[in-house]
């Protein structure tokens, strides 16, 4: 599917420790009422089955929302729930493998955290990058060194394709992250641990709104 800046602009990263069981679906819901437009399910320790569940419980209650959904890393869960494809890392299934085995129709994101590696990029294989570890996080222990703006602003230079920054951000590196060249800004505690999802979510879409870009 064709993916829009308007999507990229404000990206969910779930985290099981932040929103477990029944409060997943509850705060996704409510940051999308509060203008997030793509969501990546992520729960590294779940088995397959966990994450179909999990998948196809948010592909409902989002049904008719416009905001694709994807999931981290299981291709085979991705087909199963029929959701809208995966985001991949560095150490993952290939880009082509993922391609191959989701079609054409899917979406794949990839992960990148140096030049090299967004150089390497093949764009007829990737629909968009999500360039960091930005700053130090507490949600993904196993990151590489933090590059900061300076570094994001390299890596969103080096390539055409989409891109949304990741890795410590709130609303407050809205502005210097669309500086730096990315479409959009991924977070996880900065919504998933917040008492009121949905406000957490609108504070961030204020931030990175812009007179100009927000009608992209």
């Amino acid at each position: 599917m064709a993916l829009t800046a308007q999507q990229l602009r404000l990206y969910l990263v779930t985290d099981p420790g932040l929103c477990p069981g029944a409060a997943l679906v509850r705060t996704v819901t409510a940051a999308v009422r509060g203008g997030v437009g793509f969501v990546q399910l992520r729960d590294k320790t779940a088995s397959t089955g966990a994450r179909v569940e999990a998948a196809r419980a948010l592909k409902q209650a989002l049904a008719g929302s416009g905001v694709p959904i994807v999931l981290n890393d299981d291709v085979e869960a991705a087909i199963a729930a029929d959701v809208d494809g995966v985001h991949i890392g560095q150490q993952d299934i290939s880009p082509a493998e993922a391609r191959a085995r989701l079609g054409p129709g899917r979406i794949v994101g990839l992960s990148c955290e140096t030049e090299a590696q967004v150089t390497a990029v093949d764009p007829g294989l990737v629909d968009y990058l999500g360039l960091g570890t930005v700053f130090p996080t507490a949600t993904k222990s196993d990151h590489t060194a933090a590059i900061g703006l300076a570094g994001l602003a390299r890596l969103a230079r080096a390539s055409s394709l989409p891109s949304v920054a990741i890795g410590g951000l709130r609303a407050e590196h809205a502005a210097a992250v669309r500086a730096a060249g990315c479409d959009g800004i991924a977070v996880v505690s900065a919504i998933c641990g917040q008492p009121d999802p949905e406000e957490a979510a609108r504070l961030l879409r204020r931030a990175l709104a812009t007179e100009k870009r927000e009608t992209e």
